[in-house]
């Protein structure tokens, strides 16, 4: 293409000077946008050379940054680019992005490439006016440095410098693009920098940065410094547990364990004997708690025996493990409330059940076996789950989900109902609760009450983060201050660092370790949440809840749902601290949705789930009418 142009070129010249002129290849170079001539008697000629080449040299930036600002590692940006002589009618034409050069490159790093939103500029509140022919040179833009790295992770530590290129696709002319620095940002940086913390979590890997930005004078564009302060397998973090749990231990917690229950099935089984167990709650508390204390209430005679321990890494002595064996292969009841690895290896005795009372009520994010093939899902050989014999569900509806997702028929899920959903309906409890944390805490009884309980993101308990940097609590603060309180009720599986500013301690509130979040739902104005079943409860309230989902595409992608999320949750959608705010304000609850949120995901809505777990799993009521409905 060179070649043809200059040779157009030189015809050209030759009628524009009334001569043919001789131009050698090497004094007429035409490279992408440029032209050079070096002989001086062409220079008048320049003009028409370059129109001819279809290269533009009026091409002035003109750029502006607006806005910028941080929350936590999260850049928000606004401002306008454009050239000179280059009109931006329609946004097709334009693309606009940020770069980040690697200043110092001692990585061989790449450029990273951030694309940026068009927007018009009436749209940026400009002071000064800018002609209609340039409507598109707006942009705007959000930048998490904790997650612009492949696989989600931090920026990469070195030192970066801010650049913003404009690419536009001019018709009839090759693609221009020009690229220059963000110019005097310092004015955003008002104490002369920012910093922020980055953190990473997976299950054998924990990073944590440092982020700085500053103004650089030198280059009038902003510098960011990305250093590494900790890189680390949180396995490490563990090492009593590690020295403790033997290569002995390991043996007979997995290979001995097993036989000795094997061992123990040449005993009878006791058909009143009861056990419960659990590798997450150390005390009768949850399903657990409404069930037994419904048994005790009715007098029942059964045998009751207790396996309870905080969590699935809590160490169980060899005379625990002898215990437990014998007491799984002689018990009619075993009833569990949550993962319990302990079990799956084994084979439940005929005349036994296995009863699962899960935790979580209705069917959201996808579980067990219906995640396989997905990230963190499980092995198709896995043994986990399979062996149940019964487990209770919400409603009818939503039982071919647990029984996907447990990796048993259909016939073992019993639609009882959730045993400690039963308080929603005991208005006596509920104010027993109101008085006693309005007591514990009087700032509760002042203003309105938001929660905000988001699930954890990651792949298990190893990983589990939850990004607070998505949060803008200086705009909450700000916006809702003189109204509400605002109380975190953070997932207790999550290891990132939180702490609440102190200016802001009379109106955030860390409730991170209070034990039952049912009992806050009942001093709750407005929930908070994301993918957490903890919806399912405060619909029984009919109370307003938001869905504060930054990141649903990507949890769509990994994760998924048994239903579409968007009509599925029964309140708005928000993104931003922004637009969660403005809901607030506004009210725009979308409250029409939570009844037929209820209707579909409880069967019964009358208090009673306790009584119906007892006498259909333990007293076998109501059995021979479950299995007529079924056939």
């Amino acid at each position: 293409m060179i070649t043809r142009v200059k040779r157009k070129l030189r015809r050209m010249l030759g009628r524009n000077n009334n001569q043919q002129q001789q131009l050698p290849d090497q004094d007429l170079i035409i490279n992408d946008k440029h032209v050079i001539i070096k002989k001086d008697k062409l220079e008048p000629t320049l003009p028409l050379i370059k129109e001819m080449a279809g290269v533009r040299d009026n091409l002035v930036p003109r750029r502006k940054i607006t806005h910028l600002s941080f929350t936590g590692p999260v850049m928000k940006i606004k401002g306008y680019y454009y050239l000179d002589n280059i009109p931006i009618h329609e946004d097709d034409y334009v693309k606009k992005r940020l770069i980040l050069v690697n200043v110092v490159n001692k990585k061989n790093l790449p450029d990273i490439h951030i694309p940026l939103q068009d927007i018009k500029v009436d749209g940026l509140r400009l002071n000064e006016t800018i002609s209609e022919d340039y409507k598109w040179a707006g942009f705007q833009g959000e930048i998490n440095f904790s997650r612009v790295e492949l696989g989600n992770k931090p920026l990469i530590d070195s030192e970066y410098a801010f650049y913003i290129e404009i690419e536009m696709n001019v018709p009839g002319h090759d693609i221009v693009r020009k690229r220059f620095p963000l110019g005097n940002i310092e004015s955003f940086l008002p104490n002369g920098f920012y910093s922020a913390k980055m953190e990473y979590f997976s299950a054998r890997r924990h990073l944590k940065y440092n982020l700085l930005a500053t103004y650089d004078r030198e280059v009038k564009t902003l510098k960011l410094v990305s250093s590494k302060l900790k890189d680390f397998d949180p396995a490490e973090l563990d090492m009593d547990e590690a020295i403790r749990r033997t290569p002995f231990y390991r043996f007979f917690y997995s290979k001995v364990f097993k036989q000795i229950y094997n061992f123990c099935c040449l005993f009878p089984i006791k058909e009143k004997k009861v056990l419960f167990a659990s590798d997450s709650r150390e005390d009768m508390s949850g399903n657990f708690q409404f069930v037994y204390e419904e048994m005790l209430k009715r007098n029942l005679d059964f045998d009751y025996h207790f396996m309870l321990k905080k969590g699935v890494g809590v160490k169980k002595s060899y005379t625990e493990l002898i215990r437990l064996a014998y007491d799984m292969a002689t018990s009619k009841f075993i009833v569990l409330d949550d993962f319990y690895p302990l079990v799956y290896p084994l084979k439940i005795r005929d005349k036994a059940e296995l009863v699962q009372l899960w935790h979580a009520v209705g069917a959201f994010k996808t579980f067990g076996f219906s995640r396989l093939g997905r990230p963190g899902g499980p092995s198709p050989k896995s043994l986990n789950h399979r062996n149940y014999t019964k487990a209770i569900v919400s409603s009818h509806n939503i039982g071919k989900y647990y029984a996907e997702g447990f990796g048993i028929s259909d016939e073992y899920v019993v639609p009882t109902g959730i045993p400690r959903t039963d308080v929603f309906f005991d208005k006596a409890y509920q104010r027993e609760v109101k008085e006693r944390l309005y007591e514990e805490f009087p700032f509760l009884r002042d203003k309105k009450v938001i929660t905000f309980a988001p699930t954890f993101r990651g792949n298990g308990q190893q990983s589990a983060h939850y990004n607070m940097e998505m949060l803008n609590l200086d705009k909450i603060y700000e916006e809702l201050k003189d109204e509400y309180v605002f109380l975190f009720k953070v997932h207790p599986f999550v290891k990132n660092d939180f702490s609440i500013p102190y200016q802001y301690s009379e109106f955030f509130y860390d409730f991170s370790s209070y034990r039952e979040i049912n009992d806050l739902l009942f001093v709750t104005d407005i929930l908070i949440t994301d993918y957490s079943s903890v919806c399912f409860e405060y619909a029984l309230l009919n109370k307003p809840m938001i869905f504060f989902a930054y990141d649903v595409e990507e949890y769509i992608q990994k994760r998924d749902f048994y239903f579409d999320y968007h009509s599925f949750i029964p309140g708005p959608l928000v993104k931003t601290t922004d637009q969660l705010v403005s809901t607030i304000k506004r009210e725009d609850f979308k409250m029409e949705k939570v009844q037929p949120f209820v209707n579909y995901f409880f069967d019964d809505i009358d208090g009673k789930a306790s009584e119906r777990v007892v006498d259909r799993i333990f007293l076998r009521i109501g059995e021979e009418d479950e299995e007529e409905l079924q056939s």
